[in-house]
């Protein structure tokens, strides 16, 4: 077994990569002859999980054991905007003190935005050369363990595996009323204004194929904040891409506050009013 730790720094940012080869897993021999398991489908994929943060150092421990534990042959990227609470060192102590079969980077941002650390992570994916880019929040609101499940949608055959709260068997649990009817407005202003063929527009829980990102101008102005995640569906349904939706359960972050607020609600929905005209 041996250990790669390394730190990157270009320009005024800071990557942090570490990779770890343990000894070979056992193969599995508890599926029917000639039925692929998902672990041993994901595994001849080349994968990349993204998550974006911004002070989720109570978080971040718990979610890159639980996506190792989902998607062992996986790599992870974490996009940091400046997580003033050592987000990103509490990153590269995980790794160098655990043997992962994944690799993990850390790269640091001076600017802060959803839409743009999501952006640089899927600009990650096709430089990097992946098949598939999986993408969740960082507060545990998703929970990992579904991410075999979107894997699995798009590996057979879909463009993008959406896990939908606002399908049969989806779910949230520990919001307001208040939150809510945030996100039923959102979701509902952009089905009947930009005609996306989902129920779940406005949530980060993604599984999408490389290559139809790679197709995309994603650099192309894109929008800010949580309407990017509404911005790049529209772009991929205008590209012919496929979709399918995965229930799952949303739960309530139980450690750190929310990074979305009315007014950030607010705007999400009045550039998702403008998205139309945008890309028409």
């Amino acid at each position: 077994m041996s250990l790669d730790v390394g730190i990157i720094v270009i320009g005024q940012a800071i990557a942090i990569r570490v990779r770890i080869d343990p000894p070979a897993a056992p193969a599995r021999t508890d599926s029917p002859p000639g039925q692929e398991t998902t672990e041993s489908m994901s595994s001849n994929l080349r994968i990349l999980v993204g998550i974006c943060t911004y002070n989720e150092a109570g978080n971040i421990k718990a979610m890159l054991q639980r996506i190792g534990d989902a998607l062992p042959t996986a790599d992870i990227l974490v996009v940091d905007d400046g997580s003033p609470d050592g987000t990103a060192a509490r990153v590269a102590t995980f790794a160098e003190a655990n043997e992962r079969q994944d690799s993990i980077r850390c790269i640091v941002r001076e600017e802060r935005g959803l839409g743009g650390a999501i952006l640089s992570a899927m600009n990650a994916s096709i430089e990097g050369g992946y098949d598939l880019f999986c993408n969740l929040d960082a507060d545990l609101s998703h929970d990992p363990a579904d991410l075999p499940r979107l894997v699995s949608a798009v590996a057979d055959g879909f463009d993008v595996a959406v896990g939908s709260r606002y399908v049969p068997g989806g779910e949230i649990v520990g919001w307001p009323v208040r939150r809510k009817w945030m996100s039923r407005w959102i979701n509902w202003i952009t089905r009947f204004r930009l005609g996306l063929p989902v129920n779940d527009a406005s949530g980060s829980f993604r599984c999408y194929r490389v290559a139809a990102l790679s197709r995309l101008d994603l650099n192309d102005q894109p929008s800010e904040g949580y309407s990017f995640l509404q911005e790049v569906l529209l772009k991929l349904h205008r590209q012919g891409a496929t979709f399918t939706e995965v229930p799952i359960t949303f739960t309530e972050r139980a450690v750190g506050d929310s990074k979305l607020d009315f007014r950030e609600a607010v705007r999400s929905g009045w550039t998702v009013l403008r998205l139309r005209s945008k890309h028409s």
